[in-house]
């Protein structure tokens, strides 16, 4: 590959990867991505992905390919493997041969099953969050090639990881956001649509407001029923009989 070719490729590998920052995507997409860019910019064979959360559950395992995926998928399920070492411990890998006594040590059943897929040595490269200084999850990056990966392209690793680390942390504030914004916006019209049937109750039953929403409040934890159904209800002339009697 010329100098000018593989300049333009991390160049397109970044502007990849910080696109999130002004577009709403799934945070698989951007694992998805980086996975990709370090297949197609490092000498590996394949890449994946562990994302946590501060507790240590793993939320998110994404890889290069369904092979990859299932192994990174087989690591969690028995508890190691590269990735989770670096979740775990917070301690990464610079490299790792797998075919070697040491990695079946420290991992007797990830290795046969990596070593099974052709993939000869492994290393592992933290997504930092950098305001905290906490690891949010583990890139690790696979290959069958004799020779290991150097620093330049270890740093590469790092910094398009800690590219897309930004990118997940940004999708995952923005879902937060939207969250709150719906639960409030759920809040304000609930509460709009109790104090409609309050006055409603109160004018039509010749009580005060505050009588009415004692009718509604008993009516409803005597059936078990959200407030603001039953406030529905009484807009709708469903329950407004019923609640005449209040001991209903």
């Amino acid at each position: 590959m010329s100098e000018r070719r593989r300049e333009e490729r991390l160049a397109s590998a970044f502007v990849d990867l910080a696109a999130p920052l002004t577009r709403e995507v799934s945070v698989t997409d951007v694992l998805r991505t980086l996975t990709e860019h370090c297949v197609d910019l490092l000498d590996v064979s394949a890449a994946g992905v562990l994302l946590n959360v501060p507790h240590g559950q793993v939320v998110e395992v994404v890889a290069s390919d369904e092979y990859t995926h299932a192994l990174e998928l087989f690591g969690l399920e028995c508890d190691e493997g590269p990735c989770r070492d670096l979740c775990h411990s917070q301690s990464h890998v610079s490299e790792l041969r797998l075919d070697v006594e040491a990695a079946c040590v420290r991992w007797p059943r990830f290795t046969p099953r990596a070593l099974l897929l052709g993939f000869t040595s492994v290393a592992t490269v933290p997504l930092r969050c950098q305001d905290t200084g906490t690891v949010a999850g583990a890139l690790s990056l696979l290959h069958d090639l004799p020779r290991p990966l150097d620093d330049t392209q270890l740093r590469l690793a790092q910094a398009l990881a800690d590219t897309a680390t930004i990118c997940v942390i940004r999708q995952q504030m923005m879902h937060r956001q939207k969250t709150q914004i719906a639960q409030l916006q759920g809040s304000l019209e609930s509460r709009i649509v109790i104090e409609q049937a309050k006055g409603y109750l109160s004018s039509s039953r010749g009580c005060s407001t505050d009588q009415a929403f004692t009718r509604m409040r008993t009516y409803a934890r005597n059936r078990r029923l959200k407030l603001s159904d039953v406030a529905h209800q009484v807009l709708n002339g469903a329950v407004a009989d019923t609640l005449l009697d209040p001991e209903r």
